[in-house]
């Protein structure tokens, strides 16, 4: 069965037939299943009841086809991530490149990418879909480094990219035969982009690169590296580029696996770049438009990471809910105390909220419209929704909620770094003031 859906979906790439009649036809049949395994009811990545429209009539911008690709990635997480996340969360690694060559086989990581280049040429809704979808994965750090291969690493290079530099490095990472990492962080700039200090200087045709890189997703296994660096003397919001960088070359040093309080399964590297020479040519696009491509990757990176946590607030309040109504206290259920289920309906409230804002932005991003301020307001509200639900819940545990036996407390670790990472709140709240005109005059 994979054979064929893999024989429907190249033939899909490369007759760039309709989305309807190819996903509902070809490339996401209903009859369409992976092998399945048994694995314990405590791992199932497909919950009872969720939050939200469940069918293409109900919902503000999914289609049948949506809910079809979102179906048959279900099925890859039940099969083959879900089973052994215990696992590799005690290994602090997940195996990137043989989880991305599946999810790559099956269309997965190129969801709104060229069809030339092996991607299903979609538009940006269904990658998050896609993210929504990866929310049922029991940890935060596999969906995370599936989005920085999918979502955060390649938008640019698919944007503006040459052709040579998409054959090489886009098309792989969209077939899984690649692991791409995102090189911006550094020890002295972090939410501050415009303050990194690598620098790429030309030498005829090459660039030679020094610096390090900090906080690098799934950096001690990627091939390649989507480095942001200083390329000219300029200044800071014109003087970076992006650059395409081998991570085999003589000069590149992984310093250390940053051993991290949550995300665990996901390995997060230091880098240090000493004389690495790459060619000129690997600039992405036009040199020193590097900060503004970033840019532009942090409003796709935003919205995804606000679908993916969406699903994790959904099943951590399912499970809540599920545990809360079979444990005792002072002879009735825990659910039954009024401040419990009370607190719980406040909570879903501000989940329906954030879905219904993650969905108007993506709606108006599809039209070509600047979202930067919703997709702001997505995570920050995000971040801050992720800390106050995973505490209450966690509380409605009680000594359980405090065990590394249950997921309300991997995500209690987990989604704390949504309030830091692709820019932190305080970095949020400064980009809606500058849209909202109350930022103080220089």
């Amino acid at each position: 069965m994979c054979k064929r859906f893999n024989a429907l979906k190249m033939a899909f790439r490369g007759a760039a037939l309709t989305i309807n009649s190819v996903l509902r036809r070809q490339i996401y049949p209903q009859s369409f299943a992976y092998g399945e395994k048994k694995y314990s009811e405590s791992v199932s990545s497909k919950p009872k009841a969720r939050s939200g429209a469940q069918s293409a009539q109900e919902h503000l911008i999914y289609t049948e086809e949506h809910f079809a690709l979102k179906e048959s990635l279900n099925k890859i997480i039940a099969t083959e991530i879900n089973p052994y996340v215990d696992q590799w969360e005690e290994e602090a690694m997940f195996p990137a490149h043989k989880i991305f060559k599946i999810l790559g086989n099956a269309g997965f990581l190129g969801v709104n990418k060229p069809i030339e280049y092996g991607g299903l040429g979609l538009d940006y809704s269904y990658s998050v879909a896609v993210a929504e979808e990866l929310g049922n994965i029991r940890c935060g750090g596999i969906p995370m480094a599936i989005g920085v291969q999918s979502d955060m690493a390649t938008p640019a290079l698919a944007r503006f990219g040459s052709a040579e530099l998409k054959n090489e490095f886009l098309q792989p990472s969209i077939m899984g035969d690649k692991v791409v990492c995102l090189g911006v962080s550094e020890v002295g700039a972090g939410s501050d982009v415009a303050s990194i200090k690598t620098k790429a200087v030309r030498k005829g045709d090459e660039l030679v690169i020094n610096g390090g890189k900090m906080w690098t997703t799934t950096g001690t296994q990627a091939d390649w590296m989507c480095l942001l660096a200083n390329t000219s003397d300029g200044p800071p919001h014109k003087n970076k580029s992006l650059i395409c960088l081998p991570m085999n070359l003589p000069g590149i040093h992984i310093a250390r696996k940053i051993n991290k309080m949550g995300m665990r399964s996901s390995d997060t590297a230091e880098v240090f770049f000493d004389d690495v020479r790459v060619p000129y040519k690997n600039i992405i696009g036009q040199e020193g438009l590097g900060f503004t491509y970033q840019m532009l990757q942090f409003q796709e990176e935003r919205l995804w990471g606000v679908a993916n946590i969406l699903t994790s607030m959904d099943n951590i309040i399912r499970e809540t809910i599920e545990y809360t109504a079979q444990r005792q206290i002072f002879k009735q259920p825990v659910l039954h105390h009024q401040v419990v289920h009370f607190r719980l309906a406040e909570l879903e409230t501000e989940v329906e909220l954030l879905r219904s804002l993650l969905y108007r932005a993506t709606a108006m991003y599809i039209k070509g419209n600047d979202v930067t301020k919703l997709a702001s307001m997505a995570k920050l509200k995000a971040g801050r929704l992720a800390r106050e639900l995973s505490d209450s819940c966690l509380q409605f545990w009680g000594g359980m909620g405090y065990t590394s036996d249950v997921l309300v407390s991997r995500f209690y670790r987990d989604s704390r770094l949504m309030s830091i990472g692709a820019g932190a709140d305080e970095v949020m709240l400064s980009i809606i003031c500058k849209y909202m005109d109350t930022l103080p005059r220089k």
